[in-house]
């Protein structure tokens, strides 16, 4: 039986970026964001990219504060954020790690401009600006500034930049935060893995680490912005947002299927082999074309980390959706790009008939889908989405996964669903 949500929910994606991040949209501009995210379903975005001379300039001048830490566009509400990545050596090893900051305010954002300045680092070549200290000692030195300051390890799993990365990360957050561990209550997802993953690590468990879930978009197309995502309890207020972060008291989170990320299995893209775990242990870790090392996805990673505590078993239960973005849905139904014409010709007649892109992949029943004018064959696939039965072949090495149309799985999720407006 569905479960709803009696209190108002919002859906937040707080680790976007902006034209300043590498790799990203040129096109990327708050009023471009706020645009997209509504026709997401999008209630609350993070700026990105405080850290950027030009853009935290144009945070300033474009957004208006309610005086309790959100800012707005119009009537949409932003709170800062930005991605640092942190490269430095570590007991013999050499370290990479990206951090999301969720921060109270632009003033308290300036003093961290202060502080990064003073340490001799630059902050105008890149949105997502690399430092080179220590997990340990930039969280002690960001809550000095202010304890209201929300540090997230980002994309936890993934090879080059995550904490717990194959690449250059940690096998635990006390070896990664030290003394500061206790400053560390959430922990992002990434696309390549999901809550059940993350909840095979004792330490995640033991210490009700919460687990939130965010885009990491680099473009405001919503293919990218929201496919990730944390559902809120409604508030216009950072203080209550970060208490129910802090307290794990949110209502759940977006996700993909972890096989989508680019990351999720085990492979090499130049050589276009990629496998499970289990066979990367046949084979050694070699690749069997190229005879290099494979790079180790997050799949392999976490089942690595759950052996050290193969006695534990997980207590604790977390809501969240797992589905594929709409446009990826209605790609793979016509079998042609996501970006195509014909996608965006059903997807804007989705649009005009619906609330928002969340309420056509959550709330919509198969009926009123089909009563819009849709092809019964796409409402069931909309629906079979919705209750995670579409196959993905897992992404690897930098490639995502590709939804399989002729593979549908037989059983819905394990998780409840819920009814979330």
């Amino acid at each position: 039986m569905d479960e709803e949500i009696k209190q108002p929910v919002m859906f937040g994606d707080l680790h976007i970026h902006s034209k300043f991040s590498r790799a990203c949209s040129k096109d990327l501009t708050l009023e471009n964001l706020v645009k997209w995210a509504k026709i997401k379903g999008l209630n609350l975005l993070g700026t990105g990219d405080f850290t950027h001379p030009i853009w935290f300039k144009g945070i300033k001048e474009k957004l208006k504060s309610n005086g309790k830490g959100f800012y707005y566009l119009d009537d949409f509400p932003f709170i800062i954020t930005g991605e640092i990545s942190l490269i430095y050596s570590k007991n013999g090893k050499g370290r990479k790690v990206h951090l999301v900051i969720l921060v109270p305010s632009i003033e308290t954002a300036e003093k961290i401009h202060s502080y990064i300045d003073k340490k001799g680092f630059r902050r105008d070549y890149d949105g997502r600006p690399i430092f080179g200290i220590s997990c340990e000692d930039f969280t002690r030195d960001l809550k000095n500034i202010s304890e209201d300051i929300e540090i997230i390890p980002a994309h936890i799993w993934t090879p080059y930049f995550g904490i717990f990365g194959s690449m250059g990360g940690f096998d635990s957050l006390k070896e990664a935060f030290g003394n500061e561990l206790d400053k560390i209550h959430a922990i992002e997802t990434g696309i390549s893995s999901d809550p059940k993953m993350n909840l095979k690590i004792k330490e995640i468990s033991d210490r009700n680490i919460s687990i939130v879930s965010f885009s990491d978009s680099h473009s405001f197309w919503p293919w990218r912005l929201g496919r990730e995502a944390t559902i809120f309890k409604k508030t216009s207020s950072y203080s209550e947002l970060i208490r129910q972060i802090r307290e794990n008291d949110f209502e759940g989170t977006i996700e993909t299927d972890p096989a989508y990320g680019k990351y999720h299995w085990d492979g090499h893209a130049n050589c276009g082999f990629s496998c499970s775990y289990e066979e990367t242990k046949r084979l050694n870790g070699i690749c069997p074309k190229c005879g290099n090392k494979l790079i180790i996805g997050v799949e392999n990673r976490v089942e690595e980390l759950s052996e050290l505590s193969r006695n534990f078993k997980n207590e604790r239960n977390v809501f969240f959706h797992s589905v594929l973005p709409l446009h990826e849905i209605l790609a793979l139904y016509y079998k042609v790009g996501e970006n195509s014409k014909k996608v965006w010709g059903v997807y804007n007649e989705l649009l005009a008939k619906f609330k928002n892109e969340f309420d056509i992949l959550l709330n919509v029943s198969k009926t009123q889908i089909v009563n819009s004018g849709i092809d019964m064959k796409l409402a069931d696939l909309i629906i079979k989405n919705r209750n995670g039965q579409i196959k993905v072949q897992p992404g690897y090495d930098g490639e995502y996964g590709k939804a399989i149309l002729d593979e549908i799985i037989g059983k819905k999720q394990d998780e409840k669903q819920k009814k979330l407006f």
